[in-house]
């Protein structure tokens, strides 16, 4: 099927949904359905966003810009670790609680707003990994266009491409969360020092990364072809991240993959 037959499936499916609230990120995922909802439905359409603990700043605020860039209703909500049950002890699956917590906050906003229905962009890809997060989305009735369509991140990307979307080679991103080893609890200083870590790389060019959290010791994710760069600068690295609070840093040699942790669990 062709980019622009598969983008107007999309969009069909949307228009189906009537009135939609749009769990919104501000990543590549949401960004292509936000798009498609505002094309499929108009101003029947509500961005939804989360602010929390483990949610980067810097991604609240692109999110923010893109919508009133768009001209998309947009509501954020705050939901805070505390109130999630179980949550800071870092269980095998903090990742339903968690997602249980946010749609649940979300499908009252869109409820206080009088609609019934809420989209997210879960893809074919998602199904891949061990993501314990989906069954909550299904607990919810919650919609995930990409997955009933057929649609995986290729296809994403390259839809977002020919319609020219800020977002068409932006890297995927995850809660802080996913960066702190299961079964270590979950601190805000915690997630602040793997968010200053993070930042400290961003700004050196390092777009696609992860720092990991393995108590004090922190690993860092890179793309491979990008090692001896990172090698070049890893005492100011080094230095940077011992002011951050870590003790002991790494480089891990298997470079970047999403979902690195759940190496640990698979096979339990």
């Amino acid at each position: 099927m062709a980019i622009n037959e598969k983008y107007q499936k999309l969009v069909d499916y949307i228009k189906g949904c009537g009135k939609v609230a749009v769990a919104f990120s501000g990543g590549v995922d949401s960004t292509l359905l936000l798009y498609a909802a505002r094309e499929a439905l108009g101003d029947n359409v509500l961005a939804v966003s989360v602010a929390s603990d483990f949610v980067p700043k810097w991604e609240s605020k692109e999110a923010q810009d893109y919508c009133m860039s768009l001209r998309v209703d947009y509501k954020i909500n705050n939901v805070s670790m505390d109130n999630i049950e179980g949550f800071k002890e870092n269980p095998k699956n903090r990742c339903y609680m968690c997602k249980k917590a946010i749609f649940t906050s979300i499908l009252n906003v869109a409820k206080e707003n009088g609609i019934d229905t809420v989209i997210e962009g879960s893809c074919l890809d998602d199904l891949k990994d061990y993501r314990p997060g989906m069954q909550a989305l299904k607990d919810l009735k919650i919609k995930s266009p990409f997955l009933e369509i057929g649609l995986g991140k290729v296809d994403i990307r390259l839809i977002s491409n020919e319609l020219n979307l800020p977002t068409a080679l932006k890297s995927s991103n995850a809660c802080l969360a996913t960066r702190i080893a299961y079964g270590e609890e979950i601190t805000r200083a915690k997630l602040n020092m793997v968010s200053d870590a993070e930042d400290f790389l961003r700004a050196k060019g390092y777009t696609t990364l992860r720092v990991r959290m393995h108590n004090g010791l922190a690993r860092i994710e890179v793309p491979v072809d990008r090692f001896d760069e990172i090698l070049k600068i890893r005492e100011e690295i080094a230095d940077k991240f011992k002011e951050i609070g870590f003790t002991y840093i790494t480089l891990d040699i298997m470079g970047f993959r999403s979902g690195s942790m759940n190496e640990a669990i698979k096979g339990e």
